[in-house]
């Protein structure tokens, strides 16, 4: 009714040891004629034989109505017939001395030692690693009895049209939802998706939906670009689609985005005026506070050592909103002056 709802088994044995194994197991498929080729190390028994067809014949092609083999002890034992049973599959056998009861399985049999006995006569010890190569040739010829690779490739011709149809339906309906990308070029400037980046962030809800500016450095295809991302972002791969990207525009409501303010310059050192502290973490023998810096984004925010914070007033702000004691910790202690840091 189907391939493979009809199976036939049997059994090569009295070959040389190659690869550690001297038997193969020949599985057909009674509708089509296909067949496979298992090497073994040696003759299974009932549970060992279950258990190589459903890791090789079952899992790939669903399982058996029906299960011919001969009358060897693993075929007449109890278990294989309650395995058959459980799996919904009859079992039949071969009358005795009338092979021809599975003349399919010592058919494939027989063409098996015919291609092997051609390519492993100068190293029998070989024959193993030829296997696949004779499988494939066999279940590639064309069967007389069913023209059977010929009906495929009719299936597949009609199965292929089909499949394009529908995918130039699903094609069609799914452009009636979307709008072209605009083109983008080399050094032009967009806002990038914070999406699927790993921001660190009080309330991810909140959060920006868009960060940079940042610029293309290379349109690699019309759906994707690389930017220029800052040194915050370096693990995060450059390359985007470009629907996680958007133009920058320009107008008289939205004016282009101004450069950070440059750094202040205390005793000689750069120092960076502190929006407010979002987070606290340990370090060693002291605290690091992440730092959302003043004209500077989301994606600019660092860690900084207590010690670099100037102003304790933002530190001591930071604890009051969380309700929680200020840490005595070494390393605490803030320097004199305003509420600027050194991002060091």
């Amino acid at each position: 009714s189907r391939p493979w709802s009809h199976i036939a088994l049997d059994f090569v044995t009295g070959l040389p040891p190659s690869r550690g194994n001297t038997v193969v197991l020949t599985v057909v498929d009674r509708f089509s004629k296909a067949a496979h080729f298992i090497p073994l190390p040696k003759l299974p028994s009932a549970k060992e034989t279950a258990q190589v067809v459903v890791d090789h014949i079952f899992r790939i092609h669903g399982l058996p109505v029906d299960v011919v083999s001969d009358r060897g002890p693993q075929f007449v034992s109890r278990f294989w017939k309650e395995f058959c049973r459980q799996i919904g599959a009859s079992t039949s056998l071969s009358s005795g001395f009338h092979p021809q009861t599975n003349g399919q399985s010592e058919r494939a049999n027989q063409v098996l030692e015919q291609a092997l006995r051609c390519l492993t006569s100068h190293n029998p010890s070989s024959w193993s690693q030829q296997l696949s190569w004779i499988e494939y040739a066999h279940n590639s010829l064309p069967v007389a009895a069913t023209a059977f690779v010929r009906r495929c490739r009719r299936t597949w011709k009609k199965a292929e049209k089909t499949l394009a149809r529908v995918s130039r339906r699903t094609k069609a309906a799914a452009d009636r939802h979307r709008i072209p990308a605009p083109r983008y070029v080399c050094g032009q400037r967009v806002w990038l998706s914070t999406k699927d980046l790993p921001l660190r962030v009080a309330s991810r809800k909140l959060a920006p939906r868009f960060i940079g500016p940042y610029q293309i450095t290379k349109v690699l295809s019309p759906v994707a670009v690389k930017l220029k991302l800052p040194p915050t972002l370096g693990r995060v791969h450059p390359v985007f689609h470009v629907s996680r990207v958007k133009p920058v525009f320009h107008s008289h409501l939205n004016s282009s985005a101004t450069n950070p303010p440059p750094p202040r310059l205390v005793d000689g050192s750069p120092v960076f005026t502190v929006r407010r502290l979002l987070d606290v973490r340990r370090r060693g023998r002291g605290f690091q506070y992440l730092v959302d810096w003043e004209g500077y984004g989301p994606d600019e925010r660092s860690w900084v050592p207590a010690r670099d914070i100037l102003d304790r007033s933002l530190i001591e702000d930071f604890y009051r909103q969380r309700g929680g004691s200020l840490p005595g910790a070494p390393g605490d202690a803030p320097g004199e002056g305003g509420n600027v840091t050194s991002p060091g």
